[in-house]
């Protein structure tokens, strides 16, 4: 996984514990301990929690294209909305599957 940088470039004088921690306990130290979860169910596992708290916003996008990235196929992620629909709204499907539409047909 790269050096997470977002929280510093984001936050780093404004907050720079916080973009710290973002940077290296979250991204560098939790997000790194592949020996006990994949970064492909890491993804799975974070897009699942977004959604399950009603963020819609670039966080989601960013996990859902790191869920690309780390191996979840769209038909993948079609199948883990519809699935997570029924347990977190409807409208919160339909939220994701906007924004997934629009990572899976770009070429990241």
């Amino acid at each position: 996984m790269k050096k997470q940088t977002a929280g510093r470039e984001a936050l780093g004088t404004f907050a720079p514990k916080f973009a710290e921690l973002n940077d290296d306990v979250l991204f560098g130290e939790v997000w790194a301990r592949e020996d006990k979860l994949s970064l492909r169910d890491r993804s799975v596992i974070t897009v699942t929690a977004l959604m399950t708290k009603g963020i819609f916003d670039n966080s989601l996008k960013y996990h859902i294209i790191n869920a690309k990235n780390n191996g979840v196929t769209a038909e993948e992620m079609s199948e883990i909305i519809t699935h997570l629909a029924f347990y977190v709204g409807w409208p919160n499907a339909w939220a994701a599957f906007s924004l997934a539409k629009e990572v899976y047909s770009e070429n990241n």
